[in-house]
């Protein structure tokens, strides 16, 4: 089992950027391909974006391709998302997860989720 650990939500305006961070610890962080997903109130959890285990390959939702960025430093244990132009659509909780299959996009897939971070984008 992986702990996870995000940070780095808060409120922002529109156009403004955040940067959250996902710390695990337990088990090898680099033997998991890693996500983000996000939900809104009174909508699903929806995949954001996806990074192998070596961080060679990575996925994203068209919803935030060319303004997020995912990346991994697997030294430090740390999973990151840039998230930059942000719109009041991207309010919502923010996950981070496991997945020991690799880069996928469906939620039940992936194992260990951590708690969630609140990214608020106001306009």
């Amino acid at each position: 089992q992986v702990q996870l650990v995000e940070s780095g939500g808060g409120l922002v305006q529109a156009g403004g950027s955040l940067r959250l961070s996902c710390a695990a610890s337990g088990r090898t962080f680099s033997n998991y391909a890693m996500g983000w997903f996000r939900q809104a109130p009174g909508k699903e959890r929806e995949f954001v974006a996806a990074i192998s285990r070596s961080g060679g390959s990575t996925y994203y939702a068209d919803t935030v391709k060319g303004r997020f960025t995912i990346s991994r430093d697997n030294a430090k244990n740390t999973l990151y998302l840039q998230m930059n132009s942000l719109t009041p659509d991207d309010t919502a909780v923010y996950y981070c997860a496991t997945n020991p299959s690799g880069i996928l996009s469906n939620a039940p897939s992936y194992g260990s989720w951590g708690q969630g971070t609140q990214v608020t984008v106001s306009s």
